[in-house]
């Protein structure tokens, strides 16, 4: 039994203070009691917070930083001529590289805060479209990992088929990710056998990639391989996207996906950033989540979430870091609330009555977070998965504050050196703000990278 204390900490009743957190052997949260004095051999921290799931993440990407920022001859640069530059960069990509990248990727995720991933999974096959011996050698070395890291993960192995909704062969960058829906199938079988080496907050799900790349039957199947699991998507996410849907199925992409896939909590729509008004309040209607990723959207062009609104209509969100170019819980929810008052000429946008920004905004993050990861966490709770983020008080913008400023102080005016220790489902992980393995980590990585980045 480890024991943490806290001076205060954000529970599902609210702040309390001098809470002792008891983590059982099996990661869960087996006692939390208030009002407690701290005995010597406990853990102590300042100011305890439930530690949010990353909903969407492309490990590989994160090799690819700083290196698309160039137009060139083209007049304009987009997401379109971006995903050309980004199919040439995994082209080189072996499954030593993707390991050594997530573990990366991973490690920076819980240094930022984070106490677990969901990690959209669509790199499958070798550079000419060939299956591996082992289908799902790409998905192991995703787990493989995480059991590096310690970063609880939800891995979600895509079902990629087409190269639009015209249902064209896939292109010579986008083989990697095919397959039809039988070996889809055994690859999930391939998937789940890698997470059993983990921890039993491991979670395997489905995703189907976008309306664009899978088959409308094998959309409404796909839901149902994995009853009860997390079933995420991108969607909306650029113009042209909505356009080619819109032409060729007759419906936007969000209305197409709500008449026709029986949303529920178990999804998880991703970029969700081209929607009209009554689409935002029907999407709210279904429980299912928002799967955001505010640097990333912003990086590619993307849009703006109509985030006011599908809150006020009680709608569910959580973040993400996508393409990890930038990796930092703080800043994703920055960015999601100052998009909003850039938009709307506003302050304060995703505040209520009740709670300031920051404290609604992680409010909806944390629990929307844990629902897209399909991960019994969310919030400080006894039997939840203990994923814990102590903030570090003495921190100069943090010192003197307490209650909602808190989360408003982190939130706009901090980042990742305001986080002081992490724990993944009762793993402590990061201790005075670094990952108990960074130096081995960060070696891998490097290594990994150094070729790779020379040629692109």
């Amino acid at each position: 039994m480890a024991v943490v204390w806290a001076k205060t900490a954000l529970t599902a009743d609210g702040w309390v203070h001098g809470v002792r957190v008891e983590i059982g052997a099996d990661g869960r949260i087996a006692a939390l009691t208030p009002g407690c004095v701290a005995q010597a051999e406990d853990t102590r921290v300042s100011l305890l917070l439930p530690a949010p799931a990353n909903a969407h993440s492309h490990a590989f990407q994160r090799a690819m930083a700083g290196l698309t920022e160039r137009r060139g001859e083209r007049p304009q640069d987009n997401f379109w001529t971006w995903r050309q530059l980004m199919y040439r960069f995994l082209d080189e990509l072996t499954p030593e590289h993707v390991e050594a990248i997530a573990a990366l990727v991973q490690m920076e995720m819980l240094e930022a805060g984070f106490g677990a991933c969901v990690e959209f999974h669509y790199l499958h096959h070798q550079a000419d479209g060939t299956p591996y011996d082992d289908l799902a050698e790409m998905s192991s070395r995703i787990a493989a990992a995480a059991g590096s890291t310690g970063l609880g993960l939800t891995l979600l192995p895509v079902l990629y088929q087409f190269g639009g909704c015209d249902q064209r062969p896939l292109s010579r960058g986008q083989v990697r990710f095919g397959n039809d829906i039988n070996r889809y199938q055994r690859l999930l079988d391939g998937a789940a056998a890698a997470l059993r080496s983990l921890g039993a907050d491991a979670v395997l799900g489905v995703a189907p990639h976008s309306l664009r790349a899978v088959a409308q039957e094998d959309l409404r199947a796909v839901s149902a391989i994995l009853p009860g699991s997390p079933i995420h998507i991108h969607v909306a996410e650029q113009i042209p996207e909505v356009a080619e849907v819109e032409e060729a199925w007759g419906a936007r992409p969000v209305s197409w996906a709500l008449d026709n896939l029986a949303l529920n909590p178990l999804w998880c729509l991703i970029h969700a950033t081209q929607m009209e008004p009554a689409e935002t309040h029907r999407l709210a209607a279904t429980g299912a989540v928002a799967g955001l990723c505010p640097i990333t959207e912003a990086s590619l062009g993307d849009g703006v979430f109509d985030g006011v609104r599908f809150v006020n209509a009680g709608g569910r969100m959580a973040v993400g870091s996508d393409s990890n170019i930038r990796i930092s819980l703080a800043e994703e929810m920055r960015q999601l609330e100052t998009s909003q008052r850039l938009r709307d000429h506003s302050r304060a946008a995703l505040a209520d009555a009740d709670r300031s920004t920051g404290r609604r905004l992680f409010d909806a993050l944390t629990l929307g977070g844990a629902q897209a990861a399909g991960r019994g966490s969310g919030c400080l709770r006894v039997e939840g998965w203990a994923d814990l983020l102590a903030l570090d008080m003495a921190h100069i913008d943090l010192e003197g504050l307490g209650g909602d400023t808190v989360l408003d102080a982190f939130i706009f005016a901090g980042s990742n050196e305001m986080v002081q220790d992490v724990w993944s489902a009762g793993r402590h992980l990061v201790k005075a703000g670094q990952h108990v393995k960074r130096d081995e980590i960060v070696a891998r990585y490097q290594a990994a990278v150094r070729r790779l980045r020379a040629g692109l």
